[in-house]
């Protein structure tokens, strides 16, 4: 499969990239910065800003699947999807956020009085992305939302699925890794569970 990675230079990037290498596809890595991408076999770096259409068409043009980890702050629905259209692709992977998740019916992480006023703004992005792909219906879209704290840890291969809650565990945390996403996804990838809708990873 020919996967494109927007923002494969940051840190949920560049573990899809690693991830999709190990299972042997082939990359078209993506960032406003090419020179942050590290040249390797199977993969074709190229420099291109989401907020570019023209640009980004052309970079992603002839790929079996669009990934975008990007910030909601950067860019929107608006400006992606029309250049993922124009390009041909029908496939979207979307990196999504936590604060969209429900922690009871109803009620998102982002609007409990907990929530950390410094991450509303990416937060709120990303809920107003999802409920703008809820709309799309020409485009085999897929939102992988992570659970509330996601860092830097192992590829455990060992973890769960949800949809729209909140995942917490025994233990009372909820957070994945960047590697043991970026093994759902591409799990999705391959074997795509949740076309058109939103879905959640977590311990």
């Amino acid at each position: 499969m020919k996967i494109a990675v927007i923002g494969a230079s940051g840190n949920v990037g560049t573990r899809i990239v690693d991830e999709a290498l190990r299972r042997g596809h082939n990359l078209v890595a993506i960032a406003r910065d090419a020179g942050k991408i590290a040249q390797r076999t199977g993969v074709t770096v190229v420099a291109a800003d989401v907020k570019d259409a023209t640009s980004l068409a052309s970079a992603i043009k002839g790929a079996d699947v669009v990934v975008s980890s990007g910030r909601f702050t950067s860019f929107g629905a608006a400006d992606l999807l029309p250049a993922v259209k124009a390009a041909g692709v029908k496939r979207l992977a979307i990196v999504g956020g936590a604060g969209s998740l429900e922690i009871a019916p109803g009620i998102a992480l982002i609007d409990t009085p907990e929530f950390p006023e410094e991450y509303k703004p990416e937060a709120a992005g990303g809920r107003d992305f999802l409920n703008a792909l809820r709309g799309e219906q020409q485009l085999e879209w897929t939102f992988l939302s992570p659970s509330a704290l996601f860092i830097a840890g192992e590829r455990t291969g060992q973890f769960r699925l949800g949809q729209d809650q909140l995942l917490v565990g025994a233990d009372g945390k909820s957070w994945i890794s960047y590697e043991d996403f970026a093994v759902a996804l591409l799990d999705e990838l391959e074997q795509p569970k949740h076309v058109r809708t939103r879905f959640t990873v977590g311990y």
